[in-house]
């Protein structure tokens, strides 16, 4: 039975989830943590299935030449150096775009409501309504048009919402008003009521939102940054909310995670942090998409389709 190795740095009970579901998902294939890879063996390995790896781990296994990823986020991976000349491999799980949607769904609406507000109101035992608005006159601005950003679109749309989307390059959708390119970010963050962060992090969306994108913003806007942390100056960002610039900023992604004790975004009251958990990946599911790819490759030699190094995902 041909081996293949597990290539994982996560939590003990989270390596041994995957485990399971992998084996399930390929019976006729043993998958095997790579620590139970002699150096001899690992040699001899063409591919992996991997999940945070170590480079050092990565380095025993020499003559891969692709990898399967577990996650959609590969900008680590992408800087390997012992991944340089090897085929990375995204998780493209229509299950993970729903989940996304659902969770930007679920943020937007606690936004559009009002619900920090009415948070603050009853730890201060203050009893006041405020205006309703309709979904139709709030407008959400959506930074990236991949898969799980045309899926937040339309979750979004299907609720009513006034939605618009950015992207670096023209967009292939005609769902939405689309903006393009640095030279119509300005103008599509004006419209903004509820800020949507969706997109890669690449060389060129690293610290995109710095403080002068986020005074571009609508005078009262709210954002929500369900991507990576290194895309928004968060510094920038507080003080654009103590000034009152902004309403509120909902953080799901941070620099180093968990958050440090003494880090001040915890107590900032017009910031709502969650611990990672906006797009969880099902393993069930992406056990299949693995299985998928895997199975393809061992009976026609074809790698899938690999991430594109030039653009970082």
């Amino acid at each position: 039975m041909q081996q293949i190795p597990f290539i994982a740095d996560i939590d003990a009970h989270e390596h041994a989830l995957w485990l399971e579901s992998l084996k399930v998902a390929l019976p006729e294939l043993e998958i095997l943590p790579s620590t139970d890879f002699s150096d001899a063996r690992a040699r001899e390995a063409r591919f992996a299935i991997v999940a945070n790896p170590k480079p050092s781990e990565l380095r025993r296994f020499s003559s891969l030449i692709w990898v399967q990823s577990l996650w959609a986020g590969v900008e680590k991976m992408v800087r390997m150096p012992e991944l340089e000349n090897i085929a990375i491999v995204r998780m493209q799980d229509p299950e993970l775009a729903r989940i996304m949607a659902e969770a930007v769904l679920a943020w937007t609406l606690y936004l559009h409501r009002d619900m920090p507000l009415y948070a603050r109101q009853q730890r201060e035992q203050l009893w006041r309504q405020h205006l309703y608005t309709p979904t139709s006159e709030r407008t959400v601005g959506i930074l990236g048009t991949g898969n799980l950003g045309q899926a937040a679109a339309r979750a979004l749309m299907a609720n009513g919402f006034d939605v618009c989307t950015w992207s670096r390059s023209p967009d292939q959708t005609e769902q939405t008003r689309h903006f393009a390119g640095k030279a119509q970010l300005d103008e599509m963050l004006g419209n903004c009521d509820i800020l949507v962060i969706l997109l890669p992090l690449t060389e060129e969306t690293q610290q995109l939102l710095n403080n002068d994108r986020l005074a571009a913003l609508k005078p009262g806007a709210s954002l929500i940054n369900f991507a990576r942390a290194a895309i928004v100056d968060y510094p920038a960002l507080m003080q654009q909310l103590d000034c009152g610039a902004l309403k509120h900023a909902v953080l799901d992604v941070f620099e180093t995670e968990p958050l440090p004790a003494d880090d001040p975004l915890w107590a900032h009251p017009d910031i709502t942090l969650l611990p990672h958990i906006s797009g969880p990946t099902d393993i069930k599911s992406a056990s299949r998409i693995v299985q998928a790819n895997i199975r393809r490759y061992l009976a026609d030699g074809d790698v899938p389709e690999a991430v594109d190094y030039r653009r970082g995902y």
